[in-house]
């Protein structure tokens, strides 16, 4: 972001506002993190905020300082677009295009509000009035939540440990707790720096990761042992779960984020796919390993995108012909799958 949009953003909030804070479809911990954040500092600051989701976040975070405000669209469409309506500033967190918010997309795109991008996935579109957009050396949108506050706007007075534990987990959710898009030594400032309002890292990563129904778990143990499938001759892998699987397991939203990582954590799996069938879609998640973009891979095949080694997409077709098409692409792929890598 160059400094006149800074100054611009500065101006812009020395008043009170309308402030609406859009997440994308499927919010997940760097999404609702980094809005729970940017919420908890423009309040502070005498705005009147309110955070929309597309739909509902998982249960394993529902702890969070405020979660309980969040409003979303699935149910209650109306007061979504209301607030849209009335809103005068509009911050997009942790998408880049309207088609990943889902229900709210007409209501954004028709909106005369001054619409500010804080993400850092890759090629944002132009429907932004101001954006601050980066890819490289960025864990998160969190990441760049917490630059925006205290770097760029001068807020670091405001920061508290409310805030502090919102980006947290913003962050070590969107890097697998520290264990990919985390080569930075920006990132690990801003953890340091977090610690400072008293929040406890450890009590987060239980509240986070070892909150798993019975439930879930079997769902992961099913994932593994029947619907795991290893393509050797192309270094990927794929698992898949119908709906019948899901209603077998009483799917919850949230419970199956981060199976697809399994997948890679073969030692011969180059990429890796989970395919979720749902009421009207097949929803794809994409991980690799290296140079593998599946960034790319989504763009072109399944009306996706995100991040180089992370991404997902849509197929409208049904399971088995969308896996048929998943392994029918791989043929042209082979050469960058199989070849040496690190």
């Amino acid at each position: 972001m160059n400094k006149e949009d800074i100054l611009l953003i500065k101006r812009l909030l020395s008043s009170p506002k309308q402030i609406v804070l859009v997440a994308h479809y499927n919010p997940d911990g760097d999404a609702i993190g980094a809005s729970l954040a940017l919420k908890l500092y423009l309040q502070q600051i005498n705005h009147s905020v309110h955070i929309l989701t597309p739909n509902s976040y998982p249960d394993f975070l529902g702890w969070m300082p405020h979660s309980e405000t969040i409003l979303q669209a699935t149910e209650n469409q109306e007061l979504c677009i209301e607030k849209v309506q009335v809103a005068d500033i509009i911050f997009c967190l942790d998408f880049n295009t309207f088609n990943r918010i889902g229900g709210l997309q007409k209501s954004l795109e028709e909106s005369t509000a001054i619409k500010i991008l804080i993400d850092h996935h890759i090629d944002p579109d132009s429907s932004f009035d101001i954006m601050y957009s980066s890819t490289e050396k960025t864990s998160s949108t969190s990441e760049l939540i917490y630059n925006f506050i205290v770097d760029m706007m001068g807020g670091e007075k405001y920061m508290n440990k409310q805030i502090a534990e919102c980006l947290y987990v913003g962050i070590i959710t969107d890097t697998g707790s520290l264990s990919y898009s985390c080569n930075n030594e920006s990132t690990y400032h801003v953890l340091g720096n977090l610690f400072k309002y008293g929040i406890d890292g450890e009590a987060i990563h239980r509240k986070v990761y070892d909150t798993y129904s019975e439930n879930r778990m079997r769902l992961l143990g099913f994932s593994l042992m029947e619907r795991l499938v290893v393509l050797e001759q192309f270094a990927t892998s794929f698992i898949y779960l119908t709906k019948e699987d899901l209603i077998k397991y009483d799917y919850r939203q949230g419970d199956i984020e981060g199976i697809v990582n399994y997948g890679l954590s073969i030692e011969t799996v180059r990429f890796t796919a989970l395919f979720s069938e749902r009421d009207d879609r097949v929803r794809m998640s994409f991980r690799s390993k290296g140079d593998f973009n599946v960034n790319d891979f989504a763009r072109n095949h399944f009306n996706g995108g995100g991040h180089k080694n992370a991404s997902g997409g849509n197929s409208y077709k049904t399971m088995e012909d969308t896996i048929e098409e998943f392994k029918s692409l791989l043929e042209n792929y082979k050469p960058l799958l199989t070849q040496p890598w690190e």
